[in-house]
């Protein structure tokens, strides 16, 4: 698998090549790794492409989470507790979990909701998604679960890996794609989402 496309947003790149540099370059070995013989085919049931030979995604997901886990990277959750109060918000992010309930009940939560989000990879302070789901999943990973985890101090840059165009046309439809991904996060402005990304566009 080689990497064709790459974006930074807010120096995710320059932040990785300058404090973990060694890590990155596990990162691209590991993507480097994957070969044509680890993308398997399958008939597709999509109505537009049905009985078509496609890509496996659930499978090359499989194949990424095998070389990814052998390099102890791990999925990770991050816990934390709702507020609704922007006021309060400032001050409850960065709590630790257990102090947070306290914080909003001291505060006049009378019961305070508690909630997680995961991540497939983290190791070394950054998070890696690979996503070869559809197209809310990847927004959601972006503008919700690498921000969160960012503010929450668990990462301080997520890599989003994704199929070009090119490649996502050898899928089942309705998958997530760099160039449309990069555009979405490019139209929202410079400084948002507010956490250092490195985008990455694979492909065969």
């Amino acid at each position: 698998m080689k990497i064709a496309q790459k974006y930074s947003h807010l120096n995710g790149e320059e932040y990785l090549i300058v404090h973990h540099k060694d890590t990155y370059d596990e990162i691209l070995k590991i993507i480097a790794s994957i070969s044509k013989e680890d993308i398997i085919l399958k008939k597709s049931n999509d109505k537009t492409r049905k009985g078509k030979l496609m890509i496996d995604q659930k499978h090359l997901n499989k194949v990424f989470s095998s070389k990814f886990n052998a390099k102890n990277w791990k999925e990770a959750r991050y816990k934390y507790y709702v507020t609704t109060n922007p006021k309060l918000m400032q001050e409850l992010v960065p709590l630790a979990y257990e102090d947070q309930k306290k914080f909003l009940i001291d505060h006049g939560t009378t019961d305070p909701i508690a909630s997680y989000k995961q991540t497939d990879f983290v190791k070394d302070e950054i998070a890696i998604e690979v996503q070869f789901g559809k197209y809310a999943f990847v927004a959601f990973d972006l503008f919700v679960k690498h921000l969160l985890f960012y503010s929450g101090g668990v990462i301080n840059v997520g890599i989003e890996i994704l199929p070009t165009k090119k490649m996502q046309q050898q899928m089942d439809t309705g998958v997530s794609y760099y160039e449309g991904e990069v555009y979405n996060v490019l139209r929202h402005g410079r400084n948002n989402p507010a956490v250092p990304l490195l985008i990455l566009g694979i492909e065969p």
